[in-house]
């Protein structure tokens, strides 16, 4: 039906309501419960905290219950698009926490209501709508709040899209995430969302796990670095911005998702140093008013059922004041995966008291609003802890302003606003600053257009586009494949031609890469095909790896080599004796040593977004310089695994080949591609590196400078990252972790003087009594193109 229709069907439902309600509405203020008083909840010139207490007063433990679980949104949860006079024997007609997903494309609400989700002001309408019911025909008038997705883009048909979060770590450009989470917090708050579930603070440490292509990488400070700049791009907006996931969430046992999600094994030390780094950091700077609650466990506790994970770590220790939501089905794995409660009800009451302010699942919230209420009636759950919970959300609605402006104030702004087409040229840049140039022997790239006749464009992932588009980001985007962006880009003067070579996958994959199977004979005549296609072309440009099917949630890899027949196509390709260039097409390292030997140049692409085939073809063809950096160690063998940055001393060091404990030569050792590699188009010179104490003391802070110059032919951006090591401590520290890190863009010949400074966080340990402190002693400084790429290095004492 017509969204004016059905918006019109809507008003005439109520139409006597309606205008009834009209009155609430006073000169600053709502009279939200309806009593012609201005109670002090409804006040906003009232301090927060007194509003809060005001309206949990005034509250019944059925409309407290209500604001503790999640409504998704319709073609999930939600029947209907729309209010109708049976919302009021729904339980939600004494309020709800929030509404997630409504209407945003994603689902069966796009192809059912498609005008409700687009044009943009059509949704803000509808928001809008929905939003009026719960202001008027609830007795208290609490008003919803309407959350997303957002880790790609905020997760609504049309948006502007973001390439995987693996993209987003590579470009090491905090200006630039600070503007990615600007936009989607400006299209979250035209369209009607009030939340926006982003960023993952996840770390990856396992490159087998399928979300590896969701997070920033593999170390702590980078991705904290980067979290706090989306975060604050966000909520700037008057958004909230949710984290996620909290925690310990990323290294499932042997890299497996989905079934296999307890038994991190992470000890005390590593969990605090590591994983929990970025949440600590975020919250404690960027202060986001929401926490996604992981669904693993941690030393044999769920998670979303620990007081000391939910209360006492992310409250009481960084400052936490938002609301926690679960991660799907992490209230019901209490009971029927961790099998730490021996009745869903037992579940319920330990998530409340550990401090899980609202379940989200995709099932209806009476599942979990009537066991509440019953828990309390029995004496099982205090209302005090029931208070507790609800408190933190109506705390987070009251901040965002939604009890004095609940409503879009102008939907036709959002035509304006949002969309994809109204920062063509941000997401382009974005798409280009992530791509990570690995090898380039003999400087094949950049290819020279004018001298480039015919190209061969082969390998199943050239015009393949479903690793363009995320459940987690926007829907509905014509994406431009690798093959139309540089078909594209060369015009007529260069003939292009494009042969598939093989499928991403062979029919027995995964099985095959642990069993080999001979090709079959379509197979052969496939990459035939491709390998006589090259015959007179100058140039190969193969595009392999994964797509959306071969890696992301629940998706984890039993190896890490191209999938399929990819490595026999590229092989074959390469003995045609043209000069190939491959383009990865990923969403976690690969194992791509052959490659890494034969191939001369490789472009590391990950899972670009709407705009990635013209990103690439510029690069290829030195309109851009490529100069993202790698946010994840390469391993040459999963054998390696763990194989990452930050890491601590002899843990990934070789044999003794000689001596009395000489071992031989029994295994492969070193990174394919380590920790913060990239090459460039130009090159960079590093030197006066310089280093200023204020004091010697521990509280002081510490300047670091150091001159880059450009000493080649082409503009080009550097990643200067800086290292610390503490070469003596009470306990055994990281051989060096990365403590800054600048991306600076230089013309032919310019020096930049790039200054960091150290404060006392930068230099903590965990010392043998489990506390955050600086101890005395000697540091290193180690500035650098990679983790193992230092140019120079100079020390500091502290006292």
């Amino acid at each position: 039906m017509n969204l004016k229709y059905l918006l019109l069907a809507a008003a005439c439902l109520g139409t006597g309501a309606v205008q009834a309600k009209d009155s609430i509405y006073k000169k600053g203020w709502i009279d939200l419960n309806k009593n012609g008083v201005k109670d002090v909840y409804e006040d906003p010139e009232a301090p927060i905290e007194a509003r809060v207490q005001d309206l949990l007063n005034q509250m019944t433990l059925e409309e407290k219950s209500c604001q503790m679980a999640t409504l998704y949104g319709f073609g999930r949860v939600l029947k209907d698009s729309l209010p109708t006079e049976g919302w009021k024997n729904e339980i939600w007609k004494d309020g709800i926490a929030n509404i997630d997903e409504q209407l945003n494309g994603v689902g069966s609400a796009r192809r059912r209501t498609p005008e409700m989700i687009y044009p943009f002001s059509n949704h803000a309408e509808a928001i809008n709508k929905t939003q009026r019911w719960f202001i008027e025909e609830t007795r208290l008038g609490i008003p919803v709040d309407f959350s997303n997705e957002g880790i790609h883009g905020l997760n609504h048909t049309k948006a502007t899209p973001l390439p995987a979060p693996i993209s987003i770590g590579s470009t090491w450009n905090r200006d630039l995430v600070h503007q990615a989470g600007d936009i989607a917090g400006k299209e979250a708050k035209a369209l009607g969302y009030n939340n926006v579930y982003a960023p993952i603070l996840d770390v990856a440490r396992d490159p087998r796990w399928g979300r590896v292509l969701e997070t920033y990488g593999e170390d702590p400070y980078l991705v904290g670095e980067l979290g706090v700049q989306m975060v604050k791009g966000i909520q700037q907006n008057g958004v909230a911005s949710t984290l996620k996931h909290f925690a310990v969430y990323s290294i499932p046992k042997g890299g497996r998702d989905a079934a296999v999600r307890t038994d991190p094994h992470v000890a005390p030390r590593e969990l605090h140093e590591i994983h929990l780094y970025p949440f600590k950091k975020v919250i404690q700077k960027a202060h986001p008013k929401g926490v996604m609650s992981s669904y693993n466990d941690w030393d044999g506790v769920p998670v979303t059922a620990s007081y000391y994970f939910l209360t006492e770590l992310l409250r009481q220790e960084y400052g936490f004041r938002g609301y926690v939501v679960s991660d799907s089905e992490a209230v019901e794995f209490v009971q029927t995966k961790h099998h730490v409660a021996d009745s869903y009800e037992e579940a319920v009451r330990q998530v409340v008291e550990a401090g899980l302010n609202v379940r989200t699942n995709f099932t209806h919230p009476k599942d979990y609003i009537l066991p509440v209420r019953q828990l309390v009636k029995e004496g099982k759950l205090s209302m005090k802890s029931v208070d507790r919970m609800v408190a933190d959300v109506l705390r987070v609605k009251f901040e965002l302003g939604l009890f004095d402006s609940p409503y879009v104030k102008d939907p036709k702004a959002a035509d304006k606003i949002v969309g994809a087409d109204k920062h063509r040229d941000f997401v382009l840049d974005m798409q280009k600053q992530s791509l990570v140039l690995l090898k380039n022997e003999n400087n094949l790239l950049p290819l020279d257009k004018n001298q480039t006749k015919k190209v061969l464009i082969a390998g199943p992932l050239a015009k393949e586009t479903n690793y363009m588009i995320s459940r987690y980001g926007p829907q509905g985007l014509d994406n431009i494949t690798v093959y139309d962006g540089i078909k594209d880009y060369l015009g007529n003067q260069t003939e292009v031609v494009y042969a598939k070579g093989c499928e991403i996958k062979d029919a027995n994959w995964p099985d095959s890469e642990i069993v080999p199977t001979a090709l079959t004979d379509e197979e052969k005549k496939s990459i035939a095909e491709a390998t006589s296609a090259a015959a007179d072309c100058d140039v190969i440009i193969a595009v392999l790896g994964e797509d959306e099917s071969c890696t992301g949630e629940s998706k984890s890899r039993t190896g890490l080599d191209l999938p399929g027949r990819q490595q026999q196509l590229l092989e074959a390709l390469h003995a045609t004796g043209k000069p190939v260039v491959l383009i990865l097409i990923n969403g976690q390292p690969l194992t791509i040593n052959w490659a890494d030997r034969n191939i001369p140049s490789i472009l590391e692409a990950w899972f670009p977004g709407q705009l990635g085939g013209e990103a690439i073809a510029q690069t290829l063809f030195g309109e851009y310089n490529p100069g993202g950096r790698l946010s994840v160690t390469f391993p040459k063998s999963i054998g390696q695994i763990e194989f990452n940055f930050p890491f601590k001393p002899g843990s990934q060091d070789g044999q003794y080949f000689a001596g009395p404990n000489g071992s031989g030569n029994t295994r492969v050792n070193g990174a394919l591609y380590p920790f913060g590699h990239g090459l460039s188009y130009t090159t960079f010179a590093y030197s006066n590196l310089a280093i200023k104490q204020e004091t010697p003391y521990s509280q002081s802070p510490v300047t670091v400078t150091v001159d880059v110059t450009n000493t080649g032919k082409r503009t080009g951006d550097d990643v200067v990252q800086l290292y610390i090591r503490d070469k003596v401590s009470s306990v055994i520290a990281y051989e060096s972790v990365l403590r800054g890190f600048e991306r600076i863009s230089l013309q032919p010949g310019e020096t930049k003087t790039v200054t960091f400074v150290l404060l006392p966080e930068d230099l903590q340990i965990l010392d043998r009594h489990m506390e955050w402190t600086v101890e005395p002693g000697e540091f290193e400084v180690r500035i650098g193109a990679s983790s193992t790429d230092i140019k120079l290095k100079d020390t500091f004492v502290v006292k």
